[in-house]
Formats: structure tokens, sequence, C-alpha cells
């Protein structure tokens, strides 16, 4: 099986389009439900402006439009820091790898930072799709935790980790 050729690119001005597509109530199902559109405003503002504490990026194929989003931040989990992983595929591409092969693209961005020790990826436990895109990269599952997202809203995540060193 021959994967599909895939670009990512550093999240844009153009890529708000992108969030409204992925913000759909499939989409956001294991997430708490769609954002408004107040919500997906200030979401583009943080990607734009994420700086130095990680990138997000739009994943790109040749023959279509920008077909999802994948990318990492820092944050703190258990008094340590590390970076924490995050992607979305528009339902139309799933099933094909992408995001799987775009995860290890920003993988490969991380490891050249040589900045934290490891990444942490934190799926619902609902989430099927997710725990196993985790588990073919070669995460290790840690546990199952109560996680807060969006703010005010907590959820059942595993939490997998991919060790740098």
């Amino acid at each position: 099986m021959h994967e599909t050729k895939l670009e990512i690119k550093p999240w844009g001005e153009k890529d708000l389009d992108l969030l409204f597509q992925l913000n759909e109530p499939k989409m956001m199902e294991h997430l708490g439900g769609p954002e408004s559109k107040e919500q997906i405003l200030k979401r583009h503002q943080r990607y734009l402006q994420i700086g130095d504490k990680g990138c997000m990026f739009s994943i790109i194929l040749p023959e279509a439009d920008a077909v999802g989003s994948v990318g990492y931040w820092q944050t703190v989990w258990n008094d340590e820091n590390v970076y924490e992983i995050g992607w979305s595929v528009l339902p139309s591409f799933q099933g094909k790898g992408l995001a799987s092969n775009a995860m290890k693209a920003v993988i490969a961005k991380i490891k050249d930072e040589r900045k934290y020790r490891s990444i942490h990826a934190f799926p619902s436990v609902h989430n099927a799709a997710s725990n196993a895109i985790c588990r073919k990269l070669g995460f290790t599952l840690i546990s199952e935790s109560e996680f807060e997202y969006p703010p005010g809203s907590f959820m059942q995540c595993n939490d997998w980790c991919l060790e740098l060193e």
C-alpha cells in the first residue's frame, strides 16, 4: 500500500474556512460539540499567533484544497513541560491514512526541535479512529484521564505518550 502524498503548510489567514468546515457536528462529536462563530474566530487567531509555543498546519493534498489540520503546542502535563499534538481530517478524506501521515511529518519537526522529552495526545476514550492512530504511530497508552476540553467541560480521554529520546 503506498502512502498518499500530502503536504503540511503552516497555518495562514486562508485557513479560516477550513476551521469552519472542521467545526461540523460529526467532526466535533468527541470534542464537546461544535463551537460558535466567535469561538472559531478566536481559535483561528490562536493558531496564527502560536509563536514559539508550537505550530499549527493545514493538511494539503495535491488534487484538493486543505483537507484537515494537525499541530502541536507546549503544555504542562503532570508537572512536566511536554508537547501536545492534535489533528482533524474532513470526513470525506478520513480512512486514507492522511492523519497518520500528517502526524508523522509533525513528529519529525518536533524531534528536530529537541525541546521536550515527549509528545502527548489526548483523544476521547470513545474515539476509536484517533486512538488507533496513536497506537499505529508508536505512542504508549499511559492511562485514562479526565481532561478539560473545551474549557469548562470535562471528558474522558486516553493519555498517549511518544517518548522522543
